[in-house]
């Protein structure tokens, strides 16, 4: 059943904009994971220097620019991210569905 479908009407427009912010943040939670996590295994770790400790300072930077073994790295990264967030969305939909569709006791 459609939990939209039990929402009063007066009450939906506020609903869709909570959702839509929520979606927002977590778009916005995943760009940044993906950012700090290519750039801590592709730049970082290249030049033996922690995440945190790169964060905290500019001095660990080689150049302003990627190299291109780095900006290799960083495509690769990014594209397996990707595609491991979507394939554990599919699986949760999957399983959300599968709850759905199951037999109440």
């Amino acid at each position: 059943m459609n939990a939209l479908q039990n929402i009063p009407e007066h009450q939906k427009p506020e609903f869709m904009r909570s959702l839509e912010t929520m979606q927002m943040k977590d778009s916005l939670k995943m760009y940044n994971n993906l950012v700090e996590q290519c750039f801590a295994h592709c730049v970082a770790a290249r030049d033996g220097v922690s995440f945190e400790r790169a964060r905290r300072t500019a001095a660990s930077f080689r150049s302003k620019a990627l190299d291109k073994k780095e900006d290799e790295c960083i495509c690769r990264c990014a594209e397996k991210y990707i595609k491991l967030t979507q394939r554990v969305g599919f699986r949760f939909a999957e399983h959300q569905a599968a709850q759905g569709a199951a037999p109440s006791p």
